[in-house]
């Protein structure tokens, strides 16, 4: 049976229907998730304000450390269990979800090191007559409520880059994870909970619908918001943030990979090929672009595209698949459409502007179809 997660805003009911949350590989349903309305966000913000505005009982820095070296002990005594719920529930293959991991458990050792080593400063004084006999310095003390929205691609590392450093510095924290992706993210709350975090400190919701996300993100009483996803949804949130909330918003990117006349591709093709088609290139750092000079750029373009073809494709639970699905079925039929249309751009073009060195094909599982079977390399003429 399905493993079900409660709501982790301590005293709400939860609202509306449970969230069913699919395996992307299969559609397998692998739990189910309670979900916070209105009334649970009102809950969620008054129980983080409250603390954040009672500085007695605010948690020492010497009981925050403890608390997050226990965390990290946990996540390192469950890696192997934390990657593959990762990989379930992601998509990302598990050799890559193991990576995840430990990144994430290294964040969280991140977190303490920040607060045995990041500190106030002493401002110079008795420089004139009006500094004279004065003493001035300052200190770091939490900004308010934190606010996290994430994304899926990295289900938990993400919200141990947001949440982490929120509990560091002593920051009531409210989290939202992706609908996609919730578990990883739930799971981290409650094992900061396990290490003695009280559960007021870190709340995580899975909200009804976008209306109450937004009213989450743009209360008054939020200090600041962490947003990860989309630059649309980014903006548009950071337009309706409240006077004086502060805010980190991370889009994402699209770099290209420069190759010259000279590069030894024996020695890069691996990487570029792995870094394209890494977590199916659904990640901002994945590689999404080539510019290769022309005396190279066929030769590219064709011992990319046979790297690419000879990536192993499959359950991403698997320790020998390399490719997972992608995120949605929805995106599968984008990545398809995008693919038609640069074969037909090829074609009209013929020679003169690309190839479409290894065409996509579809991996159908029962009526659903979510993985590309073969990933695509293209070639452009450069002008």
């Amino acid at each position: 049976m399905p493993e079900r997660f409660p709501l982790m805003v301590p005293g709400a009911t939860p609202d509306g229907d449970l969230m069913d949350v699919h395996a992307p590989y299969d559609r397998s349903l692998i739990a189910t998730v309670e979900r916070g309305g209105p009334q649970v966000v009102e809950k969620a913000l008054d129980t983080a304000y409250r603390l954040f505005r009672d500085r007695d009982a605010w948690l020492s820095a010497a009981r925050r450390i403890e608390i997050l070296r226990r965390a990290a002990a946990i996540m390192q005594e469950r890696r192997e269990e934390l990657a593959v719920e990762a990989a379930r529930e992601g998509g990302k293959p598990l050799i890559d979800s193991r990576v995840e991991v430990d990144r994430a458990i290294d964040g969280v050792h991140e977190c303490v090191e920040f607060l045995r080593t990041k500190h106030g400063e002493e401002i110079p004084m008795r420089l004139n007559a009006a500094s004279a006999n004065r003493l001035a310095f300052t200190r770091h003390e939490p900004i308010g409520v934190v606010v996290a929205f994430s994304a899926f691609n990295h289900p938990l590392n993400l919200i141990v880059h947001q949440v982490g450093p929120a509990v560091a510095t002593g920051c009531p924290c409210i989290v939202k994870p992706a609908e996609a992706t919730p578990l990883s993210g739930m799971r981290f709350v409650g094992i900061l909970r396990e290490a003695g975090l009280p559960e007021e400190w870190c709340q995580g919701l899975v909200t009804t619908d976008l209306d109450v996300a937004g009213s989450l993100a743009t209360d008054r009483r939020v200090g600041f918001f962490s947003f990860i996803g989309s630059a649309r949804v980014g903006w548009m949130l950071r337009s309706k943030l409240a006077p004086g909330t502060r805010c980190a918003l991370e889009h994402g990117g699209a770099a290209p990979v420069l190759v010259a006349a000279d590069a030894d591709l024996d020695y890069m093709l691996p990487l570029i090929a792995k870094g394209g088609f890494y977590h199916a290139g659904q990640v901002c750092v994945s590689v999404q672009r080539v510019f290769a000079h022309r005396s190279i750029a066929r030769d590219l373009a064709e011992r990319l595209a046979e790297a690419a073809t000879a990536l192993n494709v499959g359950d991403p639970t698997s320790p020998v698949t390399e490719v997972g699905p992608l995120i949605r079925p929805a995106e599968v039929k984008r990545v398809g459409g995008s693919s038609a249309s640069n074969l037909s751009f090829t074609q009209r073009g013929s020679s003169e502007h690309g190839l479409l060195q290894a065409p996509p094909r579809r991996v159908w599982r029962g009526e659903w179809s979510f993985r590309l079977e073969s990933p695509t390399a293209r070639r452009e003429r450069v002008p």
